[in-house]
């Protein structure tokens, strides 16, 4: 089992996959699937193994779910480079936990709140003053967390009018560079030979972990339950509330396709409802009150 993982990560994860599944994978084998598989042959894997690894990580069902995932393909591939004979997957017959998603949502009042707290902080240093900027940056644009803190001011394209992201979940895309987001990016004393936006402590180094900062952020307005990734949730629900469509706010997001952007169909539905409950108001205003004169 070692040698296959050490093959799998440098033959398959290592050339295919995006550095930050790389250490996702990379942390998985070495934390879970190594410490209790590492030691057997392939031979000796079974589906009770397997299960095995699951239960133990039942605390944390992604986790669980995300480490008998790669040891099926792991499995897969040794089959296909011939370092066990065919049969049937380990992890095949494992059951995957339910992973409930949670969607938040911030409201109107909210972004007052967490507006009015991110301009107190902006003077606190140099480190939160970028969490700052990562934070409206997410919020305007509706990014991932990742393409924000790798955004490089080289990456910023004002004749084009556009952010160029080299590397996303879905591959690199542009993002419109709105007045909102300028006026954001003007706000950011750049640092002389750091190519990055979101600068981090060290010279020419970027904000690695914006977590700690968030979390002193959200406390100070109150949200203690919205997560980074809810900004861009939020993103897409204001998106909604506006008229937008679901292919346009799939594009503004950088989904793939727009079956990714389906989850937010409620909300589209709501939307509907709410503009159809106004033009009803406004058309049932007059009929209603003709009725009434006639009666």
């Amino acid at each position: 089992m070692a040698d296959l993982a050490a093959r799998y990560m440098d033959a398959h994860v290592k050339l295919n996959c995006r550095p930050g599944t790389v250490a996702v994978v990379g942390r998985l084998l070495d934390r879970h699937i190594l410490p209790e598989l590492g030691g057997l042959s392939l031979s000796e894997v079974d589906r009770s193994h397997a299960s095995a690894l699951h239960y133990r990580l039942r605390d944390t069902p992604a986790q669980a779910n995300q480490a008998v995932g790669v040891l099926s393909r792991m499995f897969k591939l040794a089959v296909a480079w011939g370092m066990t004979t065919a049969r049937p997957n380990p992890c095949r017959s494992v059951k995957r936990y339910a992973q409930h998603g949670c969607e938040r949502f911030l409201t109107g009042e909210e972004y007052a709140r967490l507006g009015r707290v991110l301009c107190e902080a902006e003077a606190e240093g140099p480190l939160m003053a970028s969490a700052v900027a990562a934070v409206r940056l997410l919020l305007l644009t509706g990014c991932r967390r990742n393409e924000i803190l790798t955004l490089r001011w080289d990456d910023v394209d004002r004749t084009a009018g556009e952010l160029r992201l080299r590397e996303t979940k879905t591959g690199p895309r542009r993002v419109p560079l709105t007045p909102a987001v300028e006026r954001v990016l003007a706000r950011i004393p750049r640092a002389g030979g750091n190519p990055w936006v979101i600068a981090g402590g060290k010279a020419a180094g970027r904000l690695a972990r914006i977590d700690p900062l968030w979390n002193r952020l959200r406390a100070r307005a109150g949200l203690e339950d919205v997560r980074l990734h809810d900004l861009r949730h939020s993103f897409a629900s204001q998106a909604l509330a506006i008229g937008e469509g679901l292919p346009v706010i799939a594009r503004m997001l950088g989904h793939r396709t727009v079956m990714t952007t389906v989850k937010y169909a409620h909300l589209a539905r709501d939307t509907e409802r709410a503009s159809a409950a106004k033009v009803g108001d406004s058309i049932g205003g007059d009929l209603l009150s003709r009725e009434a004169e006639a009666a």
